[in-house]
């Protein structure tokens, strides 16, 4: 009775988690959010695994390059492919096993020279982490490690991918590693990703499709014909995005994926990933590097501060048990020192940082932070930039 009731719980779950994916998506067709609103639309789409539903979102990609701005008739036929995926029943992955154990992971390059961890961690799909240190404290390490690429010196690893793997060449199909410079590709680029699938037996017309479909996924479908030396960087990134994904990987390490990106290229990215790794029933375990830290915030459900090689893990999000000794406020405002000093007497400042152009205040953890920005609203203090660290990894850097 026990596990029917549990059977059942999941179920009512799956059910809600899908259908609040369909209704988000009508949401912001319905607010005309159509940039947004069409990339969750190919999302559930591609949960589908249905190849008929791929060629009406190809259609309509092809059809939206062409005929820019009729937003309306956009609008609806978008809605029309979105009611034919709300009928198609989507299985949901169970992330509850991790997919990689590290236990106790070091990497010594020698007496008196760096040395990497102990690290230990465990990582489940549907996941992002984010993986921050400033340059040459481990962060690549760590990710070659992860990718068998570097052998550890100490410690274990385990993974448990659904696909078995026997060999090194298995174990590439389950996991991919990125690293921050990408070899060149030559000819076509939708050519190359034809490739990859042809390399896995895919027959040419579902290969054609299922190209399509990641193309128009990641905004590459003005560019499929283009070759590598016609691309900007960003560009070049996503279709070799566009290429792992193809493989289905269970595990993608990307080394500083928004290298050479924009601020609006770093978040569109960013999102991406974070849907793509949250897909209902083909879930990724994601690890990324990168040096644009809130960015990286915004997104990871959990964020690995590197420092020395020393691993620290920043606290889940969500987890209230979370508590830190001071409030810690970023401050970028036309305002001197003993200035600030003053009028946060009463907050009872503990120590303020002059820290490259921004000022960093120390504050009694029960001070709040809307009395922060009540005090230099008061004031009339011109701030152009303030951010509460507190629990931020951040923090780790200025203190």
């Amino acid at each position: 009775m026990g596990d029917l009731n549990k059977n059942a719980n999941n179920l009512q779950n799956y059910m809600t988690r899908t259908e609040a994916r369909i209704k988000e998506v009508a949401s912001f067709f319905k607010n005309k959010d159509t940039f947004l609103g069409y990339r969750k639309l190919m999302d559930c789409a591609i949960d589908t695994q249905n190849l008929d539903i791929y060629k009406d979102v190809i259609a309509l990609t092809n059809w939206k390059e062409n005929h820019p701005k009729e937003e309306n008739e956009f609008i609806k036929k978008s809605l029309q492919v979105l009611a034919k995926v709300s009928q198609i029943p989507i299985n949901e992955y169970n992330t509850s096993t991790p997919v990689v154990i590290g236990s106790n992971l070091v990497k010594s390059y020698g007496a008196n020279r760096f040395k990497l961890g102990p690290i230990s961690m465990n990582i489940h799909k549907g996941e992002v982490y984010g993986l921050v240190g400033e340059n040459g404290n481990g962060k690549t390490t760590l990710l070659r490690v992860l990718a068998n690429e570097l052998k550890r010196t100490e410690g274990s690893l385990e993974f448990n991918f659904d696909k078995a793997f026997n060999d090194e060449y298995d174990l590439r199909t389950n996991l991919v590693y990125i690293p921050q410079r990408t070899q060149k590709w030559y000819g076509s680029l939708k050519d190359n990703l034809k490739f990859v699938l042809s390399n896995y037996g895919v027959s040419p017309e579902e290969n054609e499709t299922r190209v399509l479909m990641i193309i128009a996924r990641l905004g590459l479908w003005n560019y499929k014909h283009l070759k590598w030396d016609e691309l900007s960087s960003g560009y070049k990134m996503r279709f070799e995005l566009a290429r792992t994904l193809l493989r289905k990987p269970e595990l993608l390490l990307l080394d500083e994926p928004l290298a050479n990106l924009d601020v609006l290229a770093q978040q569109v990215i960013l999102e991406d990933l974070k849907s793509i790794c949250n897909s209902i029933n083909n879930p990724i375990a994601l690890i990324l590097s990168s040096q644009q830290l809130y960015e990286v915030e915004k997104v990871s459900d959990k964020v690995i501060y590197l420092k020395h090689g020393v691993y620290r893990e920043n606290e889940d999000k969500n987890n209230e048990t979370h508590t830190e000794k001071h409030l810690i406020i970023e401050i970028e405002c036309h305002c001197e020192r003993d200035i600030l000093k003053q009028i946060f007497s009463d907050l009872k400042l503990e120590r303020l940082i002059f820290n490259g152009g921004i000022f960093v205040a120390y504050f009694p953890i029960d001070v709040p932070f809307p009395s922060v920005l009540e005090t230099l609203g008061k004031h009339n203090i011109e701030v152009t930039y303030i951010r509460n660290i507190t629990k931020s990894t951040r923090r780790f850097f200025v203190s």
